[in-house]
């Protein structure tokens, strides 16, 4: 397997919580704040995690679990938008970043499971239906 560093998935998670850092350094909510930066961050810590574990099925965990924390951060942005935050452009921006994240990880899970002949589990939904 490849260092996590050369892995565009990654690059594209860590870019993602340097945004949600930078887009929330003013945010006075500070509980809000901490969770969403967690949740951004928790991506592209479990890209590394699971590029540095020792078998095919704990880097698919890890990755499920970035997945599902690029699912949260969605969750945060649309709560931001809506109280106010965050403008509606910006949200946007940030959620759609998520998204791609989101598409790409999901698509790293499935050749994975094909590559490595993993059980397949879980919910399978690699992005909002909307999208």
């Amino acid at each position: 397997m490849e260092t996590f560093e050369k892995l565009e998935v990654w690059r594209e998670g860590k870019e993602l919580a340097v945004e949600i850092y930078r887009s929330f350094r003013g945010c006075r909510d500070f509980s809000f704040r901490d969770q969403i930066q967690r949740a951004a961050v928790s991506v592209p810590a479990n890209i590394a995690e699971g590029l540095e574990r020792n078998s095919p099925a704990e880097c698919k965990q890890f990755m499920s679990f970035a997945k599902g924390s690029a699912g949260e951060v969605r969750a945060f942005l649309l709560i931001a938008e809506e109280v106010q935050l965050l403008d509606k452009d910006q949200a946007q921006r940030l959620r759609e970043q998520a998204i791609r994240v989101s598409k790409r990880l999901y698509r790293f899970i499935l050749s994975l499971e094909a590559r490595f002949h993993l059980k397949r589990g879980g919910c399978r939904t690699p992005f909002p239906p909307s999208t």
